[in-house]
């Protein structure tokens, strides 16, 4: 009893009523805390990073800032723009957007350089990204200007409309991933249970983990603001592991009940399954946590949410599967005995013999054929599954990186389609430099003098864009701010546009401002975003994958006792993670697979993926790693020696561990039908990887290098008196009855 998740399951079995109320009244107060409290969505202030972000930053000190903006698009249906007709669509619209409290200004329209379009900009209130919430009464007034001249087609484009349907179309995809993702998994339970009632339990308690950490979430967003993603990893994760750590219980108990035939109540059932499957959870759930926990290195608001939503959704999962989980055990493990006593009360009435339960068969001929060669060849074995894995992650070396920024989303959305349209008419629009300088008031005019013989050479350059006016710097009143935009008409991940900011920070900018005594000069805008983004995150990769390494070590080195399991562990999650990105790489970056899997490549992976993906990719391979280790464990705690233990903590482990991988897979794999990249992205490299560790690092890297090993991978444990000749004299084999 001195084991803590066997006296909370021991509670939680003896009180099961009082376990079940309490979880559910858990879930009730953590969704009421979070709509009570709201969530704190994260400000523009909060993504900025590198010298983009010191640029913005010194704009809002000056009240420049880029405000949310829209642009109505005026073009003819057919033929040649009828001039009366647009113009006067044009002054309707001016008229009904200055109406509106959310629209700050409206400016003059302006005519495309074919002549064949007219363009209204709408400046919107309020900070950057509260755009997308505000303009939903701007795009009606432009729809309902669009009814009143059918003749031309009127249409709304902009940062605030494509973020809103940006949303609209990520939460389209969340329901069809759970329209997808639920079924399967139902069916994949009740492929391994057999029982609609205990498939039943692992997704009431992985969607119940849901529920509260979305409440959680909420509260924790006061503390780490929430910018919008960490609800879909909460999604994604939680359904993963909420139904593989209830499955690895589940499976336990039901061994128990097996080996016990019927001796034991399911009281006791519980109490042994909680004191392995129990304690195993508890070390994975660890591992994740303290995995993911590593992502708040990268200083990143990004990574800061979607490490909190991970943590707490697998934090949570973890207790429901200490607390309620042994409840609803006990409570179905009674309701059986009741139907298994009337049965045999019926064929004892009948005269027919009672039926004892049979233990069946742990696993059946196709574990065994995939154990087979580590077992009989497992220095082969070994060669060839290493050699394999590193040809898969051989294209990781060949990674790019890119910022994904609206020039990549989906043209599903219809904003995404008139900014197309927008652009070809007015290439000016593609992309903006902003140079932003700080100095005294005094130097005012001669920063003004600078800046804009800044923008005469930038047009003189054939990577900015030409226009009919130099461009206008606009200063604070208090004249320590000036701000020069420079347009360029190349799209953002384009090479001309990054060696258009190029130019600009390392030739125009010294030659020009950079002569003003006193000046502090930086560069943003949606290039200088991108390009610090990734620098950044580069920059913060050793960090963080150092600690990692360093965090999995101590883990499973406090974990096992071990410091051969603990390096071999982490030299199998670099190999698998390697892996995974390897086949990123190897599909998203080219262009054979878009019409496989119904994508734009990028011609590069973006930058978010492989930081997050690999960190998330060593706790879910820690998951596998507790499992499949403490059965190896056990069995040798039990007599076996090291060789044999492995095989029979392999064997004994595989098909909960193969099932909860084909959830995982499952759950992960539907993210690739999504229309965002950077999502299907995610979801393919989590598929891959969870499959690849699954298979060939746990059924075949894991049991080669523990045969060979043998008492050596216990290091420094002493080994069991008695198993030293025994273990090298012993043939590594398993007992056929644990595999067939």
């Amino acid at each position: 009893m001195r084991n803590r998740p066997v006296r909370m399951a021991v509670w939680s079995a003896r009180h099961p009523w009082s376990a079940i109320t309490g979880w559910l009244l858990f879930v009730i107060l953590c969704l009421g805390a979070g709509i009570a409290t709201g969530s704190n969505a994260a400000t523009t202030a909060d993504f900025r990073v590198g010298e983009a972000g010191r640029a913005e930053a010194m704009a809002t000190e000056g009240g420049l800032q880029r405000r949310p903006t829209e642009h109505v698009l005026i073009r003819a249906r057919s033929g040649p723009l009828d001039a009366a007709a647009a113009g006067s669509a044009a002054r309707e619209l001016t008229v009904r957007m200055d109406k509106l409290s959310e629209v700050d200004s409206v400016a003059a329209p302006v005519r495309s350089r074919d002549g064949s379009a007219l363009r209204v900009t709408v400046v919107l209130k309020g900070p950057e990204l509260d755009g997308r919430k505000n303009v939903v009464p701007l795009l009606e007034q432009t729809a309902e200007v669009a009814a009143d001249h059918p003749d031309l087609v009127v249409e709304e484009t902009g940062s605030p409309a494509i973020s809103k349907g940006v949303n609209d179309q990520r939460d389209d995809d969340l329901a069809l991933s759970e329209r997808i993702t639920l079924p399967v998994t139902l069916v994949i339970l009740l492929i391994v249970f057999g029982s609609v009632v205990m498939a039943g339990v692992p997704l009431l308690l992985a969607l119940s983990s849901i529920a509260a950490t979305m409440g959680l979430a909420m509260v924790a967003s006061h503390v780490l603001p929430d910018p919008g993603v960490g609800t879909n990893m909460i999604l994604l994760l939680g359904l993963a592991v909420g139904v593989d750590y209830t499955l690895f219980y589940l499976k336990r108990e039901r061994e128990e009940r097996a080996r016990a035939g019927g001796r034991l109540s399911p009281e006791a059932l519980v109490e042994l399954a909680s004191a392995t499957a129990g304690r195993a959870i508890v070390v994975s759930g660890l591992a994740v946590i303290v995995s993911t926990a590593t992502l708040y290195l990268a200083t990143d608001v990004i990574f800061s949410s979607l490490a909190t939503g991970t943590i707490l959704v697998v934090a949570v999962a973890v207790v429901s599967s200490l607390t309620v989980l042994p409840a609803l055990l006990v409570k179905i493990g009674h309701r059986t005995e009741r139907r298994a006593a009337k049965k045999a009360a019926r064929r004892a009435s009948r005269g027919e013999p009672v039926r004892t339960e049979q233990v069946k068969p742990e696993n059946g001929k196709v574990f065994a054929a995939l154990l087979r060669p580590a077992r009989l060849h497992p220095a082969i074995t070994l060669c060839v599954s290493v050699v394999v894995m590193l040809g898969i992650a051989a294209p990781a070396l060949g990674l790019k990186l890119i910022d994904p920024g609206k020039d990549t989303f989906s043209r599903d959305i219809p904003a995404m389609r008139v900014h197309d349209r927008l652009t070809a008419k007015f290439p000016e629009l593609l992309v903006r430099h902003e140079v932003v300088t700080r100095s005294t008031p005094d130097r005012a005019p001669q920063v003004e003098q600078a800046l804009v013989e800044l923008g005469r050479r930038a047009q003189a350059d054939p990577l900015f864009a030409r226009n009919a006016e130099p461009p206008r710097v606009r200063t604070s009143t208090d004249g320590r701010i000036s701000v020069l935009e420079l347009a360029v008409p190349y799209p953002a991940p384009s090479g001309r546009a990054i060696e258009s900011l190029k130019h600009l920070r390392e030739v125009y900018l010294p030659a020009t401002v950079g002569g003003v005594p006193g000046a502090e000069t930086a560069v943003s805008g949606d290039v200088a975003r991108g390009q610090d983004y990734v620098k950044h995150e580069n920059s913060k990769l050793p960090l963080v994958i150092g600690f990692l390494l360093l965090l999995t070590f101590v883990m499973t080195v406090v974990a096992f006792r071990s410091v051969t399991i603990a390096l071999i562990g982490v030299f199998l999650n670099l190999l698998s993670a390697a892996a995974a990105l390897g086949a990123l790489v190897m599909v998203f970056q080219g262009t054979w697979a878009e019409n496989l899997l119904d994508f734009d490549s990028l011609g590069a992976i973006a930058s978010r993926v492989p930081l997050f993906l690999f960190v998330i990719l060593f706790g879910l391979s820690m998951d596998y790693q507790v499992f499949v280790v403490s059965r190896i464990k056990e069995a040798r705690e039990n007599g076996m020696p090291a060789r044999t233990a492995v095989l029979d903590g392999i064997a004994r482990s595989a098909k909960v561990v193969t099932s909860a991988a084909i959830v995982m897979v499952t759950v992960f794999a539907a993210f690739v039908f999504l229309h965002l990249t950077e999502m299907k992205q995610m979801g393919f490299c989590l598929a891959v990887a969870v499959l690849l560790d699954a298979i060939i690092i746990r059924m075949m890297i894991l049991p080669s290098i523990l045969t060979l090993l043998g008492e050596r991978a216990w290091w420094p444990l002493r080994p069991r008196p008695g198993t030293g000749t025994a273990d090298s004299e012993a043939p590594a084999t398993l007992p056929l009855q644990n595999i067939v």
